[in-house]
């Protein structure tokens, strides 16, 4: 029974994640961006959105929570460097390598949907 009940909350936390990410995905694209890649997943991890801008790249990491400061506290230096791993091996696939410019977005999603996206949350390093 126990079991069960991890299974429900595991899959609608999967589906609320999966709704989180289309809403992101979709904010960009109406601020003009596209959406290059959703859920990458390389040797280093997953990144959950990665959006085109001109030449470059930003790489989104989709964090949804009850309210934006727990959502925003629920990124960790382990899932940055995680990021930082896979989005260099993602730039392995682009025209201008490791030279691409990149940005790295953390967009939060609260209990309400509603969005709050920070762009250059982390630096490289």
């Amino acid at each position: 029974m126990i079991q069960g009940a991890r299974h429900h909350r595991g899959k609608a936390a999967f589906h609320a994640g999966m709704a989180a990410e289309n809403r992101i995905a979709q904010d960009y694209e109406r601020r003009g961006f596209a959406v290059a890649r959703r859920r990458w997943r390389g040797k280093g991890g997953e990144i959950d959105l990665i959006v085109r801008d001109g030449n470059g790249l930003i790489f989104v990491e989709v964090k949804q929570s009850r309210d934006f400061d727990r959502a925003a506290d629920s990124l960790s230096i382990r899932q940055m460097r995680r990021i930082y791993a896979s989005a260099e091996e993602f730039l392995g696939s682009e025209p201008a390598g490791s030279l691409t410019e990149v940005r790295f977005d953390v967009a939060l999603v609260d209990g309400c949907g509603d969005t709050r996206i920070i762009e250059n949350a982390f630096g490289h390093g």
